[in-house]
């Protein structure tokens, strides 16, 4: 109780509002906690209040401090089980050292670092640090999509691709409005692709019938335009 007691003395009083002594790991935590300013802390991690606590093992180990900030020493306690898995394990902290050891995919896997990518998390869980990137021989054939060889000239044609996308989707959404049918939206795509010498991508794609897609409501995706408004 004397911890307790000290942790309890130390927090300002609109935190005291639990005497019954806590869990051994939440006492440690608790007692370590950070007083952060109010208007620059996320929301406590548990229960969505203004928060002014922090977790210390989170700020020990500089991760970010969305989901490691709480409002009491309760809240901390009552979420600490969880909490604690987005603490790195510490063989995989001492692993993150090496230049040639296990690092944070970022950038959709276009990098990699060695600190934990900075991300407004919606939950408990975090990426973990993965090993290098394995190697396939030489004399075995790659497909397309695993060669990253871009030419000036494949360059200069992307941007004219997405240059000719970028208008014929500006000529699709000038002519939405109230009443139109998907069908017309798609006739448009179609003849201003066309007219821009390209070919619409998704026409007979694996026998898609239509130039564009129009997912409405709950569709979720490759809907198929016809004569619904």
């Amino acid at each position: 109780m004397g911890l307790f007691s000290a942790v309890l003395r130390a927090l300002p009083a609109r935190v005291q509002q639990s005497t019954d002594p806590p869990d051994p790991i939440g006492v440690v935590q608790a007692a370590g906690m950070e007083k952060g300013a109010p208007e620059a802390s996320p929301p406590c991690a548990r229960c969505g209040k203004p928060a002014q606590l922090q977790c210390p093992k989170c700020a020990e180990l500089k991760l970010p401090r969305e989901n490691a900030t709480f409002c009491t020493l309760d809240c901390f306690r009552v979420a600490w089980s969880s909490h604690k898995s987005v603490h790195p394990k510490p063989g995989a902290l001492a692993s993150q050292q090496s230049p040639e050891g296990w690092k944070y995919y970022v950038r959709k896997g276009r990098g990699r670092a060695l600190e934990l990518p900075r991300f407004d998390w919606t939950g408990p869980l975090r990426p973990y640090p993965i090993s290098k990137m394995r190697v396939v021989p030489d004399e075995i054939e790659k497909p397309d999509w695993a060669l990253d060889i871009k030419t000036p000239e494949l360059i200069e044609r992307m941007r004219e691709t997405c240059r000719i996308a970028r208008e014929v989707l500006d000529a699709a959404a000038r002519v939405i409005k109230l009443g139109i049918t998907t069908d017309e939206i798609d006739r448009v795509v179609h003849e201003e692709t066309i007219a821009r010498g390209g070919y619409p991508s998704p026409l007979n794609y694996h026998f898609f019938p239509r130039s564009c897609c129009t997912s409405v409501n709950e569709v979720i995706c490759h809907g198929i335009p016809d004569a619904r408004l």
